[in-house]
């Protein structure tokens, strides 16, 4: 068990090279191990091309007859942009694989393991299962709901606030805080803010990291009447990956125009009694588009009305150390809120770390 999970450890931090760039596919990685050591490694880098499986099995070359492989998911057994890869592991003559968690994709879901044994191979569903299934939580959901998996991402002070009363919010937290949440922005599929954060702060909710490859999610916005102006960076068609505004038949015939002819996606959306866009209707059309996840990163009224809506599966809360105070000084999630505890969004499987000076809060809400 213990060389199992020696080896599983690796295929993991292989998978996790394809944060990114995989999606709608999940991030796999693999190992091929022969007389206890390595021989072939590999991941899955972008859709479209070649399976962690594969890779690994041409790393290995001829080594790979007889030997054991270890892959995060269950390997595929359909034809899809690639061929399937029990095939591929049948032929290069392995004769043991491990894998870390089951594949839930219709596809898939339980014929790869089946065909495998059928094959005369030894399967075995192997450790670090909860690690695999978090690395892919965004296609495990997806799968399941056909909605994005929602992350609720800000930034507080340790008294609650996003702002002084005068409005001054940068920064409230480090330069390491701040890489965190674009190392958040490289993995997602698409990141959302409200009207009022696209007025207030003119974003450009792309992924600023220094290294060579990065990916940037598709930006959403939710403006119900067309209120963000035109000329706003948001829509300037030289940013990377495209931008998409939800939003309602209030909006003007003429600014839609104007968007559509900035290369930007309308979409008009049910509303809800107080003329706001449908979250239930947004995620839905998202899921329809294999999004699978989705950044939402305010204002706080959007944030309030994910959480009050039961729409958010995970938190990322970033703290600094200081205090603002003020009655007047805005707060993270607002909205109506809960009437009563009970009500309440509650975190599990909670973790709390040093960011440079500040400190990350992060779970799940079950």
């Amino acid at each position: 068990m213990a060389e199992h999970q020696k080896f599983m450890k690796r295929a993991l931090e292989l998978a996790k090279m394809g944060e990114g760039f995989t999606s709608p596919n999940p991030a796999v990685g693999s190992v091929i191990v022969k007389n206890g050591r390595i021989v072939g490694e590999g991941y899955h880098h972008r859709a479209g091309e070649p399976h962690a499986e594969v890779e690994a099995i041409r790393d290995a070359g001829d080594q790979a007859k007889g030997a054991t492989i270890y892959v995060t998911l269950e390997p595929c057994n359909h034809q899809g942009r690639t061929p399937p890869c029990t095939q591929a592991i049948i032929d290069a003559g392995i004769s043991k694989v491990v894998y870390a968690v089951g594949d839930s994709n219709p596809l898939v879901d339980g014929s790869g393991h089946r065909r495998l044994l059928d094959a005369g191979l030894q399967v075995e569903r192997g450790p670090f299962e909860s690690e695999a299934r978090h690395l892919n939580r965004f296609f495990f959901h997806h799968m399941a709901t056909k909605r994005p998996y929602v992350i609720a991402k800000f930034a507080s002070s340790l008294d609650g606030k996003i702002a002084t009363y005068t409005g001054q919010s940068q920064w409230i937290t480090g330069g390491a805080a701040r890489k965190q949440g674009h190392q958040l922005r490289h993995v997602v599929d698409a990141i959302l803010v409200g009207a009022g954060t696209a007025v207030a702060d003119n974003p450009r909710l792309t992924t600023r990291l220094a290294q060579e490859k990065v990916s940037h999610p598709i930006r959403i916005v939710l403006d119900s009447t067309g209120r963000v102006p035109i000329n706003s960076t948001l829509f300037d068609p030289t940013l990377p990956s495209k931008t998409i505004v939800a939003t309602t038949s209030q909006m003007p015939s003429t600014h839609r125009t104007a968007l559509e002819e900035k290369d930007v996606e309308v979409w008009e959306l049910p509303t809800t009694e107080q003329g706001q866009v449908q979250i239930e209707s947004l995620l839905d059309r998202l899921g329809e588009n294999s999004i699978q996840s989705l950044l939402v990163e305010g204002g706080s009224e959007v944030l309030g009305t994910f959480f009050e809506e039961d729409r958010v599966q995970e938190v990322w809360a970033f703290v600094a150390p200081m205090i603002i105070g003020g009655q007047d000084a805005p707060e993270p999630v607002g909205g109506l809120g809960f009437a009563s505890l009970a009500q309440a969004s509650r975190l599990q499987s909670t973790s709390i770390a040093p960011v440079g000076d500040d400190f990350l809060i992060k779970g799940v809400i079950g």
